[in-house]
Parts: C-alpha cells; sequence; structure tokens
C-alpha cells in the first residue's frame, strides 16, 4: 500500500506559478505510474497529468499542455507539479494518485490510492 501527502498548494494571482509535491511512503513507489488530478466545486475530478514509473511517459490534458510539467524522483518517493501561467480555472483541489498497473490513464477510476488533496485558487 502506497500513502500519498500532497504539499505546496495556495493562493496565487493569475500568471503566477506553483510548485506542488507529492510525498510517497511506503514499499516499491517506482512501481507505480503517477497522476495528478483536480476537483473544482460542484465539478467531476478532471486528469491533469500523469507520468510512467520510471518517468518515460508523460501524459497531460489539453489544458496543461505547454503550462505543467510532471516530474519524479524516485530516489526521493515524490512526484511534482510545477504549474505556470496559472488561470481562474486553474483553481481547484489537486490530488496526486498511484497506479500500480503503470498505465498513466486519465481515468480516475484507474488509480488505486489517492491523497488528501491540496488547495490552489487563483486570483483574478
Amino acid at each position: 500500500q502506497v500513502q500519498l501527502v500532497e504539499s505546496g498548494g495556495g493562493l496565487v494571482q493569475t500568471g503566477g506559478s506553483l510548485r506542488l509535491s507529492c510525498a510517497a511512503s511506503g514499499p516499491t513507489f517506482s512501481g507505480y505510474a503517477m497522476g495528478w488530478f483536480r476537483q473544482a466545486p460542484g465539478m467531476e475530478r478532471d486528469f491533469v497529468a500523469g507520468i510512467s514509473t520510471l518517468g518515460r511517459r508523460t501524459s497531460y490534458a489539453d489544458s496543461a499542455k505547454g503550462r505543467f510539467t510532471i516530474s519524479r524522483d524516485n530516489a526521493k518517493n515524490t512526484v511534482t507539479l510545477q504549474m505556470s501561467s496559472l488561470r481562474p480555472e486553474d483553481t481547484a483541489v489537486y490530488y496526486c494518485a498511484a497506479d500500480s498497473r503503470n498505465r498513466v490513464s486519465a481515468v480516475y477510476t484507474e488509480y488505486d490510492y489517492w491523497g488528501q488533496g491540496t488547495q490552489v485558487t487563483v486570483s483574478s
């Protein structure tokens, strides 16, 4: 089992940047593909970005392409989402998730473990 803890959220102005981190505990973090999702109030949980076990494959939602970068450090058991050029519509709770089958999926039901989330608020 993997425990995930997100950090790095906060309040930022439009055009600003934030760096979200997800720290994982438990064995074999490198055996999990990792994803970032977000959920705004009253909305579905949407895929943001994903990365394969060794970081060789990444995937981004269209809304994240060119602005967000996902990376991981298996030695430190962390996955990071660097966000720039933030917009008010990026406001949401951001969750990291782990998938034991290395699918780098955009489908949230295909992830096995979730963190508690971190709030990102972008002011206009």
